[in-house]
């Protein structure tokens, strides 16, 4: 009787379910972690400070609708996703359009945000590996809106990758400027300025000069030898800085005590003094390849103090530590003559009614041509004597 092997079955792969009503505080910390890849900004240390006290909350409008994607009983990605009131603390702006939606009678709020609160930091919005877990974290919030409960999607700034699965599903892509400083192995403050045009060098060590010659200097703290009295009066800056500009800080002092004590290792604290008196604090957040200047405040107005307490500082510390990137935030022009220099960055967008999404997907087509010309000219205006290498 000839031979004819025993049929064996196939494994099965469990089917993929994606949820809208998980939140956060229902997954384990090391198991929504795992998805994270250790950026700080999504650990659930972080997000979970921000909806524990209270900032990004229902009351502030911010209502968590995180998205969770599992096979079986395994969590496998996951999705930040918020229900905004608003359009404050995203730094994407789309006042105009909330504003166009109500001109014509039409409901703009709520709609839904996947986005890190108050942080402009690039990074996964998606958290997983699996890519058909990514599209179908997507499709569901798509889906949402297609539903009419929300007005519309906004992704901000995702990878790449996450870019190439929204224009899949025929979002639109909007455009961004950013200013990043890349570490290519400098061996000191003064080997990186030796990279600066000449005049461009000079204006630099002028201003680390004059602040020296005031009295002014600094010290970097991480985050455990910080004390109770070094956070009272970070926030006392942080505060100020919002009250001058006549604005509420979206922080409090709860939610910053709450990230000291569950990530120092991520913290890093500027703090100047003159005279024996402290006189400014900034606030960075690093992990072992990038440092991301945060938050920043003083007590009193000093010529060049805000260039070095947050720029200067931030790149010394990443040279000693041999971190090979730093992100000083949305905005900025001034950032460029410090050395960090102008990167693109992304936002995806579904929009539920059908004349918007066309009136917002021409505007967002408009703005790309013009973004990508002031890349152009940023580029040109560099103050390196030649293109900056990148990061080994």
């Amino acid at each position: 009787m000839p031979w004819s092997p025993i049929p064996v079955a196939a494994a099965t792969v469990p089917a993929l379910a994606v949820r809208d009503d998980v939140p956060l505080r229902d997954v384990a910390p090391a198991t929504w972690n795992a998805l994270v890849d250790g950026q700080p900004f999504l650990t659930h240390a972080f997000l979970d400070a921000l909806h524990a006290t209270g900032c990004a909350s229902p009351r502030t409008g911010w209502a968590e609708r995180y998205l969770t994607a599992w096979r079986g009983d395994a969590l496998v990605g996951a999705m930040p996703l918020y229900a905004k009131a608003h359009s404050y603390g995203e730094y994407v702006f789309d006042w105009g359009w909330a504003e166009a939606y109500k001109r014509h009678g039409r409901r703009y709020y709520p709609k839904l945000l996947a986005a890190i609160p108050f942080t402009p930091v690039p990074g996964p919005r998606a958290l997983t590996r699996d890519a058909a877990a990514r599209e179908a974290l997507y499709r569901h919030a798509v889906a949402m809106v297609d539903s009419g409960e929300y007005s519309s999607l906004h992704i901000l700034f995702p990878p790449e990758i996450e870019v190439a699965t929204g224009r899949d599903l025929q979002m639109t892509t909007r455009e961004g400027v950013q200013f990043h400083w890349s570490n290519p192995g400098y061996r000191d403050f003064a080997d990186f300025l030796a990279a600066f045009a000449h005049d461009k060098r000079k204006k630099v060590k002028q201003e680390r000069r004059k602040l020296a010659e005031l009295g002014v200097t600094f010290e970097r703290k991480r985050g455990a030898e910080l004390t109770a009295a070094d956070w009272a009066f970070f926030y006392q800056c942080y505060e100020g800085t919002y009250r001058a500009h006549h604005s509420t800080p979206y922080l409090t002092p709860a939610f910053f005590a709450r990230i000291g004590a569950a990530m120092p290792a991520n913290i890093l604290l500027v703090i100047g003094s003159r005279d024996g008196r402290r006189l400014c604090a900034a606030l960075d957040i690093h992990d072992e390849t990038t440092l991301w200047g945060r938050y920043w405040g003083t007590t009193e107005y000093v010529p060049g103090l805000h260039f070095e307490a947050c720029y200067y500082q931030a790149i010394e510390f990443c040279i000693e530590q041999r971190v090979a990137r730093f992100e000083g935030g949305a905005q900025g022009l001034h950032k460029l003559s410090r050395g960090l220099l102008p990167v693109a960055t992304h936002s995806l967008h579904a929009v539920g009614d059908p004349d918007f999404a066309a009136a917002i997907a021409d505007f967002c087509a408009r703005e790309r041509v013009d973004v990508a010309h002031s890349l152009e000219e940023l580029a040109e205006s560099s103050p390196f004597r030649t293109p900056a290498p990148d990061p080994p």
